[in-house]
């Protein structure tokens, strides 16, 4: 297995565990990173986050491409700059809010360094349909 595989699959499992983890103990997370309960809301919240973040490990370890390692580096970006929003303007969830934008941005930033140099050009050949030259 090569580094850049071996970094791949750490993503994947990394990724899952924590999904798990907010599936099936979203209270216990949460009150981890924020060392408070939370409510019944933040608690269906996190176990849909949790949701997303299983499906998107699966869909990586299925399909491992850099297009769809991108794509999900992409979400993270997003999902992460909506808890940066929410941080900015929920002063009780501001702690959860920040520890998940972190966490996204790390998802994010290693998802998308996760295949290396020749990315970029790889991905527009594979989503247009043509094929990688040897």
């Amino acid at each position: 297995m090569t580094a850049g595989a071996a970094g791949r699959r750490a993503l994947q499992l990394t990724r899952t565990s924590y999904g798990v983890a907010l599936v099936l103990a979203p209270g216990a997370t949460i009150r981890l990173a924020t060392g408070r309960l939370p409510g019944r809301q933040a608690r269906r919240v996190a176990r849909l986050l949790g949701a997303r973040h299983l499906i998107q490990a699966a869909l990586t370890a299925v399909v491992p491409q850099p297009a769809v390692f991108m794509m999900g580096a992409q979400i993270d970006t997003i999902h992460s700059a909506s808890m940066l929003a929410l941080a900015a303007f929920c002063r009780s969830g501001c702690r959860a809010a920040l520890t998940d934008a972190l966490v996204e941005a790390a998802f994010g930033a290693v998802g998308a360094l996760s295949f290396g140099r020749g990315t970029e050009r790889w991905s527009r050949a594979t989503a247009t349909g043509a094929k990688r030259r040897s």
